[in-house]
């Protein structure tokens, strides 16, 4: 596990400076605290900072083919590396370390680009290819490692975080609107785009190819046809998903570093631990963080998991400093980025990595097997028709803006008001700037997101290329796409790292997440039983069933009682002058929101959460972007946007 920097030049007169690339590279320490490597020869400059996990002696990065034509550095695990090492070595292939990275060498040699295919795992990785002076950037199929690029002045920058990237390049700090757009609607910023103009994320299961000057992307995976797969029995399709998903984590425990699990207490995390103590040989170790609001403390069912398989348990119970964790996050998002499970998974990652270099996890069950209580809600929905356009249109022009803020039923009308398919984006949005929540914002600022393309659109997108046969394969399919990249598998990767652990997704792997997805629908969901099969193998692995068959909580924060505590501050945030003056939020409403929230009115921790966020993210990575030790020069105000920010913010940025 490394994070991952480079530089490509263009061909006439520029020369990659290492100092830049080490500059880079130093940014991204904390993905990789054992060692750095680099290999600068022209235009060309590659950098890597190493966690090491395989082959601790000879895997040192970048790594080259027999003749030092091609070059790569990695960031991940590639699972069947010793499958593909056998073959590669059998057509001849010489091989001078015992690392994954050096498979991925000799595949591109093989089968150029095309080299991503044949590998099992999650990675980042770039190959510069000397004979065709040709760079090929590829991500994993589910985007498990991020992979961030920009194209300015003829050369292409690369790296596994943005701030790699403003290391090597402090001009393209550049604020981009339409990132910012949609963090208000989804609480992230989905790939390709960034919360700066310039630098765009890969997206997953994508390459792209930078030669001549000029730049190719294309995709080489996708998820499958959804809900197509029914098997003869139960019995078949149980048998079938213990053999899939005891080999997907059986791969995942080779590590020559010690190795664990994050069990949340749920069933994806409990499954896998269950699985894991079943295949291994020395016991296992579980980390696990609880909370002292029982509401949202799942610790003693991660407790009731360890001592039924006997793992070596650790457990915290936090009532961590918010602010400084806030501000230590904001820092390492660097962007907005709204889920609030983020501090939980900042601190198991962390207690993790005391013990443990590698930690398996449960993540992608919830999107695969249809976990999340938004799927039967959203299912009985549709079956209250939706009305005629021009009414639909009418109320929510006419008559929701009208509507008190305080009143429960107000955002479930405005639902019900659209369309049937059209809800389902509407449930998982938080503040549609042109839609449901415009009076939160500025006349300024909605004016520049109305020029903004509708994020809705995106999804409008997938659905169409996306063949689900059902609407809770929709559901399923959207979330795969959009909510489990950009957000949950965002979220592990950045407290992980910013830890120095590596996690690994049994669950995401590729080869069991295509039969997954495939699975009919009523696998999933059936009576109103969310997980319906995963529960049953979990049951047959032996996890208690008062562990499965209960109210699901998720793994998050009780913000609605830290936020309404008398001694909390925080939010106060909110309506200091700094914040206003920025021009993106409506003071009165603002304020409005606050003291719902405060006088127990409404709920409203998860919306104060995102903007408190967005804010924090605004002092905390923008305005001190001059303390990087790059040099990097503060960021500056999303282009056209002059007339929402006052001088004295366009001065700070």
């Amino acid at each position: 596990m490394c994070g991952i920097a480079g530089i490509v030049g263009n061909e006439r007169c520029y020369v990659v400076d290492v100092a830049d690339v080490r500059r880079m590279c130093r940014t991204i320490v904390h993905r990789g605290p054992d060692d750095e490597g680099v290999h600068v020869a022209g235009r060309v400059g590659l950098g890597m900072r190493r966690l090491s996990i395989i082959d601790l002696s000879t895997g040192a990065q970048p790594i080259h083919n027999e003749d030092r034509t091609v070059w790569v550095v990695f960031n991940g695990e590639i699972y069947n590396f010793l499958e593909l090492r056998a073959r590669l070595e059998a057509r001849g292939h010489r091989f001078y370390t015992n690392s994954d990275t050096e498979v991925i060498v000799h595949l591109y040699e093989d089968h150029g680009s095309d080299c991503v295919r044949h590998l099992r795992g999650m990675f980042a990785f770039a190959v510069w290819d000397e004979n065709s002076q040709r760079l090929l950037l590829a991500r994993d199929r589910f985007g498990k490692k991020p992979l961030h690029y920009a194209i300015h002045d003829g050369r292409l920058l690369f790296g596994s975080e943005i701030k790699a990237l403003l290391a090597g390049d402090p001009t393209l700090a550049d604020v981009h609107a339409d990132g910012l757009v949609n963090f208000f609607y989804f609480g992230y910023i989905p790939d390709p785009l960034t919360a700066f103009r310039s630098i765009h994320k890969l997206p997953p299961g994508h390459l792209l190819e930078f030669a001549n000057g000029r730049t190719r992307m294309r995709r080489y995976w996708t998820l499958p046809d959804y809900g197509v797969h029914e098997p003869k029995s139960e019995e078949e399709c149980l048998e079938e998903l213990e053999q899939r998903l005891v080999e997907a984590v059986k791969i995942r425990l080779i590590s020559d570093v010690p190795l664990g699990a994050l069990l949340s207490g749920g069933v994806d995390s409990s499954t896998v631990v269950a699985l894991m103590a079943r295949a291994g040989s020395k016991r296992v170790k579980t980390f696990s963080i609880g909370f002292s609001n029982q509401d949202f403390n799942e610790a003693e069912h991660a407790r009731a998991v360890a001592r039924h398989f006997d793992t070596e348990h650790h457990e915290l119970v936090i009532e961590p400093d918010i602010q400084n964790t806030v501000e230590h996050i904001s820092r390492v998002m660097e962007e907005p980025f709204g889920d609030s499970s983020v501090v939980p998974t900042y601190h198991v990652c962390r207690m993790a990595r005391q013990h443990v270099t590698v930690a398996l996890a449960g993540d992608g069950g919830d999107e695969l097997f249809a976990g999340y209580d938004r799927y039967g809600s959203q299912l009985r929905r549709r079956q209250i028709p939706s009305p005629p356009p021009a009414v639909g249109n009418w109320y929510r022009r006419r008559v929701h803006p009208y509507i008190p803020t305080a009143w429960p039923g107000r955002r479930f009308l405005f639902n019900l008001s659209l369309p049937s398919r059209d809800r389902y984006w509407d449930e998982v949005s938080l503040f549609p700037i042109n839609g449901r929540e415009p009076t939160l914002f500025t006349e300024d600022f909605l004016a520049q997101a109305s020029k903004v393309a509708s994020p809705y659109d995106r999804l409008r997108g997938y659905l169409e290329e996306g063949s689900a046969s059902d609407p809770l394969s929709e559901m399923l399919y959207l979330d795969s796409r959009t909510y489990l990249p950009y957000d949950i598998l965002t979220k592990v990767d950045r407290m992980s790292m910013a830890n120095s652990l590596e996690v690994r997704t049994p669950m995401l792997d590729h080869c069991f997440a295509e039969w997954a997805a495939r699975l009919s629908p009523r696998w999933k969901l059936r009576f109103g039983e969310s997980k319906y099969i995963l529960k049953k193998l979990a049951e047959k692995v032996g996890v208690p069933r008062s562990v499965l068959y209960r109210r699901k909580q998720g793994f998050s924060m009780p913000l609605v009682h830290w936020f309404r505590k008398p001694q909390s501050e925080l939010l106060d945030i909110l309506v200091e002058p700094r914040t206003l003056q920025r021009g993106y939020f409506n003071g009165p409403a603002l304020r409005r929101r606050l003291m719902e929230h405060r006088r127990g009115m409404r709920d409203r921790s998860w919306e104060l959460w995102h903007l408190l966020i967005f804010e924090l993210w605004h002092r905390n990575f923008l305005e001190p972007a001059s303390r990087y030790e790059s040099g990097t020069a503060p960021a500056r105000s999303p282009a056209g946007a002059a007339s929402w920010l006052t001088p004295r913010l366009q001065a700070e940025l």
